[in-house]
């Protein structure tokens, strides 16, 4: 316990030190694999409720620096993630996520970059570069995943306070499904604004 309060000091101290930056650090390094166990949560509920009316950019350097950030594991399963995920898991369980990301890869990765810890996000991240998900692919669904689950705790964070990082991860663990459920809807109604948007552009340029 002790060490875990040096270190959470430590933490603190260097982002009070870098700034705005501290939270492009802190999710690049929890992304990449760094253990920083809900320091990422932490720092965008604390930054957005001192300063609501610079939320949004906490909110866009968070889901950033995640993504990016997962690019080290990405490459990490690209680079021979199978034989690391297979021994990780049943013949069964690899073979099922193998089938989720060949039929519905944006689902299969963006729910766990939405969802809170316990949430198992590395192994599906190392997923996603085993399996030969398309870079900029993972790159747009990380991003907007994360974009998702950031902005969503800022907003809560700003009308309800700092607190509701414990209320959140309490109320998933009680009511998986139900969150679940929630998520997904979320999720699919950003992804469906983002593809009306693109093509409307597209015809726009074709038009």
């Amino acid at each position: 316990m002790k060490t875990l309060l040096k270190y959470r000091h430590w933490l603190w101290a260097l982002l009070q030190t870098l700034g705005l930056w501290g939270v492009f650090l802190t999710a690049g390094l929890d992304g990449a694999g760094v253990p920083l166990p809900g320091a990422v949560d932490a720092v965008v509920i604390t930054y957005a409720y001192a300063r609501p009316a610079h939320a949004w950019l906490y909110v866009l350097l968070a889901a950033g620096g995640s993504a990016l950030g997962c690019l080290v594991l990405y490459g990490i399963g690209y680079a021979g993630g199978e034989v690391l995920i297979a021994g990780r898991m049943s013949p069964e369980k690899f073979e099922k996520i193998r089938g989720d990301f060949e039929d519905h890869p944006v689902l299969t990765l963006g729910l766990p970059a939405v969802l809170p810890p316990p949430f198992p996000l590395k192994i599906f991240v190392l997923s996603a570069g085993a399996f030969e998900m398309r870079w900029l692919h993972f790159l747009g669904v990380m991003f907007t995943a994360r974009l998702v689950r950031f902005g969503l705790l800022a907003a809560l964070a700003v009308m309800l306070g700092p607190q509701i990082i414990t209320s959140f991860n309490s109320v998933f663990r009680r009511h998986p499904l139900t969150v679940l459920v929630a998520v997904a809807i979320s999720f699919a109604a950003a992804f469906l604004a983002h593809r009306r948007q693109q093509k409307k552009k597209a015809e726009a340029a074709g038009g």
